[in-house]
């Protein structure tokens, strides 16, 4: 491969519906078997793999009657609550080592104890050599607690379990410069240094009916994952003889290389993963010792607050209405609205208490630089 090869200890594989149920309705073995031949030859090698499986819908959906008129949320986690044994007992098939399931949602990956505890889960798994196979939860979430696609998922998953490569597997061969579907002489693009808006237009939608994510979704989950040191690849998941190139480290499919060093997992967290209940507006002075200095965000800084959210929430922080950081907020909107201003020793006089000095610690934060 002219990239990184084998040059990585941890990798995430991905593989979607139209790889695991390519009918729609059932689990098959046609293309999960060279994957999991593949898995098999890495551990072989030493390496350690976290698997992120899409496919408990479609391998459902011949079980649970539907509407005519589509089918209903109620109908479709039904079909992923029985195809998710299904699932998991056709890679279970393919090993002769055990398979540790791990169902998630967004709400445990915004939850930092709940964060830490998937990587530590995760973490003991590998130990013990279990394959950890990751879905999201689709028999509980709801939009409103999805990533919504597992190509993000699997970016998140990297994040979370530290992993050095990240290996897509869709059912095209890579990113083209065109259409390969409309324009036959599109040619593949093998290497992509950043993920810019131009190579976002590259991206059309999926035309297959079980998928969720298109090569839309594929580029988010290549820049979350690049842009925390994890090299990450688009394969084709349908052609088995891409898995034997990759152990022979051959060139295959698209690869995105990582834009900087890893953060910490705490960074991660805080940038990809969370949401922001609300913001703070900063002065200068405060934005430059954010910026410059490494310094936490004191309440002195502060000129105003926007929203409501209690203490420990993730708050945006703006400098001249940009948003320049993203932190955890020592105290809520409701006290900051009283303290803004401040110097942290008159907390107590004015709340009846002091939480912490700073509103946001440095440890608990993320820059957003240009």
């Amino acid at each position: 491969m002219a990239n990184e090869g084998l040059n990585w200890q941890r990798a995430v594989i991905k593989v979607g519906s139209a790889l695991i149920a390519p009918d729609g309705k059932q689990v098959s073995g046609q293309y999960v078997l060279p994957i999991a031949k593949f898995i098999n030859e890495l551990k072989a090698l030493g390496k350690e793999v976290v698997l992120v499986s899409s496919g408990s819908v479609a391998a459902g959906r011949g079980l649970i009657n539907s509407h005519e008129q589509g089918t209903t949320i109620a109908e479709k986690q039904a079909m992923a609550a029985v195809g998710q044994a299904k699932m998991m007992a056709n890679w279970q098939h393919h090993f002769n080592f055990p398979c540790g399931q791990l169902l998630i949602t967004q709400g445990d990956l915004k939850d930092r104890r709940r964060y830490v505890n998937i990587k530590n889960t995760v973490r003991e798994l590998l130990a013990n050599q279990v394959l950890p196979i990751i879905n999201e939860n689709d028999t509980v979430a709801t939009a409103e607690i999805k990533v919504g696609d597992n190509d993000n998922l699997a970016a998140l998953v990297a994040l979370v379990c530290e992993a050095d490569a990240l290996f897509i597997c869709s059912d095209i061969d890579g990113l083209f410069d065109a259409d390969p579907n409309r324009f036959p002489n599109a040619k593949l693009i093998p290497e992509v240094n950043q993920i810019t808006p131009e190579i976002y237009k590259l991206a059309g939608g999926t035309k297959n009916k079980i998928a969720t994510g298109g090569m839309k979704t594929k580029l988010q989950a290549a820049e979350k994952a690049t842009s925390n040191g994890v090299n990450t690849f688009i394969i084709n998941g349908k052609k088995s003889s891409v898995f034997n190139d990759i152990l022979e480290n051959k060139s295959v499919g698209t690869w995105f290389k990582p834009l900087a060093l890893k953060d910490s997992a705490k960074k991660q967290w805080l940038r990809h993963t969370l949401k922001a209940a609300g913001s703070l507006q900063i002065d200068d002075g405060a934005a430059n010792a954010l910026l410059t200095l490494g310094a936490s965000l004191l309440a002195k800084g502060i000129t105003a607050v926007h929203g409501e959210f209690a203490r420990g929430e993730a708050i945006d922080i703006l400098a001249n209405n940009k948003v320049i950081a993203r932190g955890l907020s020592q105290y809520s909107s409701a006290e900051l609205l009283q303290i803004s201003g401040l110097e942290s020793k008159n907390f107590e006089t004015i709340l009846g208490f002091k939480h912490k000095n700073e509103v946001v610690h440095r440890d608990d934060l993320v820059l957003f630089k240009d």
